[in-house]
């Protein structure tokens, strides 16, 4: 295949384009474009959505999708979001592959199971995480300091090699879920597993300079609250940060982990996301940020942008928060007021105050 790739911002809207197939983003699932987070989608991500409905790349590019000797676009254009992530990168190997084969495998099955419990954060608190491929895709890609557009050049050459890897570990019969030996022998692999090893220290340093939060959020049926404990940490070193926290029994006043989560990047980027465990969501935070950005943006007399996105859609269901794609207005103060009036919540003391 000959191949070229583009990069879009997240959230961007998308048609279907003849000879290019948009994964991951574009708000729609159709023939062309797949992506899972907008309100209509299914609750899959976009690896399993590929493996689901083939025919949403087939029809797409093979109209019918039956004649393997039928000439592809050349150049056959994938699009995704930058910097992408371990299940858009699994979508566009799982597409490259479905196009080569017409049909899926089993091996391309379990990716796509794979993807979807990482991309969820459903992966098992019990797996070692300097063995899952998630964690260690996330390590090579972490400490980057080149452009952005090189990161995503080199993610896509990283991330395909990779799916291709976890592919022909499949075929063997090997489990690619669970598996210590799985990168053994494999240096660069290796190499990736011990910086997250490492990586546990950087998380205790966050901890230290962290706040801790005790929030009541909504239910997923919206019949009550449940009480979680949270952490709000500023400019984080770690890059498993929030596969740390939720694991974090040690340090969780309840001793049961942190199940909410407040990440800022510079002064005008905030994630914000609850472990999908706990049975709770963020409904109702999005439009009570929203309310604060707009009387902000008016005050600075800053134009008006994209909205706080809500995780509102099936697959994530009100869990995450994400900032505007043209960053915030919010400072961290009135971000972290927001969430503690959501949450009927407080600040309690920090790590370095509880020692």
């Amino acid at each position: 295949m000959n191949l070229s790739f583009k990069f879009v911002d997240y959230g961007t809207r998308l048609e279907p384009e003849p000879g290019a197939i948009v994964l991951d983003v574009g708000m729609k699932t159709v023939p062309g474009v797949i992506d899972h987070h907008h309100p209509g989608a299914e609750p899959e991500c976009a690896a399993s959505l590929v493996v689901k409905h083939p025919g949403l790349v087939l029809d797409h590019i093979r109209p019918g999708g039956k004649n393997l000797n039928a000439p592809l676009p050349d150049p056959l254009t994938f699009i995704t979001h930058k910097l992408p992530d371990f299940d858009s990168l699994a979508s566009i190997f799982l597409a490259m592959k479905l196009l080569e084969t017409n049909r899926v495998d089993p091996s391309m099955a379990k990716i796509a199971a794979y993807a979807k419990l990482a991309d969820s954060a459903r992966l098992s608190k019990q797996i070692e995480l300097s063995r899952t491929p998630y964690a260690v895709l996330r390590a090579l890609f972490s400490g980057s300091k080149r452009s952005e557009e090189d990161i995503n050049k080199e993610r896509i050459e990283e991330g395909l090699k990779f799916m291709r890897f976890l592919y022909a570990k499949s075929e063997e019969g090997q489990d690619i879920v669970e598996n210590r030996k799985l990168f053994a022998g494999i240096d660069r692999y290796e190499r990736a597993a011990r910086k997250i090893e490492e990586d546990d220290t950087h998380y205790l340093a966050d901890l230290g300079r962290g706040r801790i939060l005790r929030l009541d959020l909504p239910t997923l049926d919206r019949t009550s609250r449940k009480s979680v404990d949270g952490l709000a940490v500023s400019n984080p070193r770690s890059f498993l940060l929030k596969e740390w926290a939720w694991r974090d029994k040690d340090n969780s006043p309840s001793g049961t982990g942190f199940g909410f989560l407040m990440m800022s990047f510079g002064s005008s980027r905030f994630i914000l996301g609850v472990d999908p465990d706990r049975g709770v969501n963020l409904r109702g935070l999005g439009p009570l940020l929203d309310q604060k950005e707009r009387e902000k943006r008016n005050a600075e007399e800053r134009a008006a942008g994209p909205p706080w996105y809500e995780g509102d859609c099936p697959f994530f269901d009100f869990r995450i928060v994400d900032s505007p794609q043209d960053g915030t207005s919010l400072g961290l103060k009135e971000v972290l007021e927001a969430v503690l009036a959501h949450g009927n919540g407080h600040v309690l003391e920090s790590i370095k105050e509880r020692s």
